[in-house]
């Protein structure tokens, strides 16, 4: 048979295979989320999330040292505070758990490129995202506590602020109290389509965070829309949004890419806990191959338009791509 076209010539061998590649990976462009908590000697394995912790600040370079050492060099901070109010006054005090983390960190390790999630279910007795008017969150008193948050996250030496609430405004607010206090130079990767998912279970036990009653569908985003993202990160951008980010991710790649066809900022991706934990689940019982998977999965995300990866699994992707299994 006298074919002239035969796209099988580009994936004959491993060396040519990887000089064609379309979608490269880098350890650079990963970021570990981690859980640190208020405490000593906290070494808390997570029970929805087999292989991830709660940490003390007096274990927590245990981690660190491994984060360092895997090639990961980001890492997306979340606080369990001990004291919890109608308010969430302890996410904004100077010795809360996410500051004094900040800055424990950034001592120890200033090679480490630290992102505080900024947004007040840990912090809230009633486990929403903002201050409560009855039974609803008032948007517009929430978005002064936001900004609060955020200034004492930088203050205390945080790199980046992630606004994960889903206030509509958060970005414009925090921007302005960041530039009044100096800190101009301090980038907004803004949550910008962040959806009511049930994959979010596993981190809701993690960080102690399920609302008291009711639900977020209010300020999520409904999974039934796509084209309301983009209408989301249009907004946060001309607010001052460096970056955006989807949330959840494997089931939100068709949203990702849209944000990538739309905007010339970096899109950021968060592959969240349920994702992580239906893989971890799967391998543990023996049903899938978990490097395989972790791998195709990671290839998925960046090729539909991911520019950062968010992910519980980024050690293990470093890994692999210093292997060469992906990259």
């Amino acid at each position: 048979m006298k074919l002239v076209n035969r796209p099988r010539r580009l994936r004959n061998g491993a060396q040519l295979r990887s000089m064609v590649r379309e979608t490269r990976i880098s350890a650079d462009t990963l970021i570990y989320p981690m859980f640190v908590q208020e405490g000593e000697n906290i070494c808390e394995e997570i029970e929805s999330m087999p292989g991830q912790y709660r940490w003390s600040l007096d274990r927590v370079d245990e981690l660190l040292e491994k984060v360092l050492q895997s090639g990961v060099k980001s890492i997306l901070l979340f606080g369990i505070p001990d004291h919890k109010d109608e308010i969430g006054s302890s996410a904004w005090d100077p010795n809360g758990i996410i500051q004094k983390a900040v800055h424990y960190i950034k001592k120890r390790y200033p090679q480490l490129y630290i992102i505080t999630d900024v947004c007040m279910c840990e912090y809230t007795s009633h486990g929403h995202c903002g201050i409560l008017c009855g039974r609803d969150v008032d948007n517009d008193k929430t978005l002064e506590v936001l900004a609060k948050i955020a200034l004492s996250h930088v203050q205390a030496g945080a790199d980046m602020v992630a606004p994960s609430d889903m206030m509509d405004g958060r970005v414009r607010r925090i921007r302005e109290i960041l530039d009044k206090n100096q800190y101009t130079n301090v980038p907004i990767m803004s949550y910008s389509a962040k959806y009511a998912s049930a994959f979010y279970g596993p981190f809701r036990t993690a960080a102690g965070s399920a609302p008291a009653f009711g639900d977020r569908k209010s300020y999520q985003m409904d999974p039934h829309n796509g084209r309301e993202a983009l209408l989301e990160a249009k907004l946060d951008l001309q607010e001052g949004a460096d970056i955006l980010m989807v949330k959840p991710g494997m089931a939100y790649l068709d949203v990702l890419q849209s944000l990538k066809q739309q905007f010339y900022q970096p899109v950021a991706l968060y592959s969240v806990s349920g994702e992580y934990a239906m893989i971890k689940a799967a391998s543990m019982a023996g049903y899938v191959d978990e490097a395989a998977l972790v791998c195709e999965s990671a290839v998925c995300m960046y090729r539909a338009g991911a520019d950062l990866l968010i992910t519980y699994y980024a050690m293990e992707l470093a890994k692999y791509i210093q292997e060469g299994r992906i990259g």
